[in-house]
């Protein structure tokens, strides 16, 4: 169904600091575009303190007929946490460093592009994950990369070079961690370098871990990386980045509703870009077509 100037009163949830953009401009733009279209909005700006609960009441007390998160996928976590079954649809306006769920979803890249979606867009309902209680929308993991995530995001340096860095740091000494993973439909206990709880496809470094995802069919897959040897690393990016990592022998795929992961040796996690202890023990459910999305309008019903 194609929507066309049908909101009339929107939520802008913009987080300043975000991809270390100035987005001041930004919100000139988009309050120029809501005058032109005859849209009430209203921004919120993220603090940090008490977002959560300062939304949750903005939301309950306004008839707001979309939210956008402006910024990157732990600002479209936060929206989206309090849009999953309600009727208001989330709007995404990517802006920060990896934006990997915006990516996933076919949507522009470019700020002036996606800021089109306030115009003209299709609304479609995608599943959401739950992790003890905590959603996830796009990619949650532990070991490897979730602790090279984090190491990044203490530092003061940005962009893919210092990703890289710290990432042949962790590298040289990571030791794969023990898991036991019991699922609906299989188990899985070992050891593995890394475990990603996956409802898209790929990281905002656009390293594709899962290739086959679809983010509507009711179903999520926990990807494995198991131990290999230190030489195989080289072969194994080159898989994430090419959309093959299927065909590596070090991988392994448990495609499920709900699972059980024991996370043994206590490794960090993150749920979309954001740290959280979960403890030793993380139950994971899906939660079919919970939330409602604006993406672009499909070619062939332009």
């Amino acid at each position: 169904m194609q929507n066309e100037n049908k909101h009339n009163n929107l939520l802008f949830v913009v987080n300043p600091i975000a991809g270390d953009i100035d987005k001041e401009d930004l919100e000139e733009d988009i309050a120029g575009i809501c005058r032109e279209s005859s849209i009430e909005l209203e921004v919120y700006k993220t603090t940090g303190d008490k977002d959560k609960e300062h939304l949750k009441d903005l939301i309950a007390k306004n008839k707001y007929d979309a939210v956008y998160a402006v910024g990157g996928d732990g600002t479209v976590n936060l929206v989206a946490s309090l849009l999953i079954d309600t009727n208001i649809p989330l709007g995404i306006i990517p802006l920060g460093s990896g934006n990997g769920l915006s990516k996933d979803l076919n949507i522009p890249q470019d700020t002036e592009d996606a800021l089109e979606l306030i115009r003209r867009h299709v609304i479609r309902n995608i599943d959401t994950i739950d992790l003890n209680g905590h959603p996830s929308i796009h990619l949650s993991d532990l070991g490897f990369n979730a602790l090279v995530v984090k190491k990044f995001g203490e530092g003061d340096r940005r962009g893919p070079g210092a990703y890289a860095w710290i990432a042949l740091q962790e590298y040289l000494n990571y030791e794969p961690k023990f898991y036991r993973i019991d699922t609906d439909t299989e188990t899985f206990e070992g050891q593995a370098f890394m475990v990603t709880i996956a409802n898209a496809n790929a990281f905002g470094s656009n390293a594709s871990i899962n290739p086959g995802g679809i983010l509507n069919d009711g179903r999520f897959e926990i990807c494995l990386i198991e131990p290999f040897p230190k030489a195989a690393g080289v072969g194994i990016l080159y898989r994430l980045y090419n959309d093959t990592i299927d065909s590596s022998v070090y991988t392994r795929r448990l495609s499920c509703k709900t699972a059980t992961i024991y996370n043994i040796d206590g490794e960090v996690l993150h749920i979309d870009g954001e740290f959280v202890d979960l403890g030793k023990e993380i139950k994971v459910t899906m939660h079919p077509k919970s939330l409602k999305v604006i993406l672009p309008v499909p070619e062939e019903e332009v």
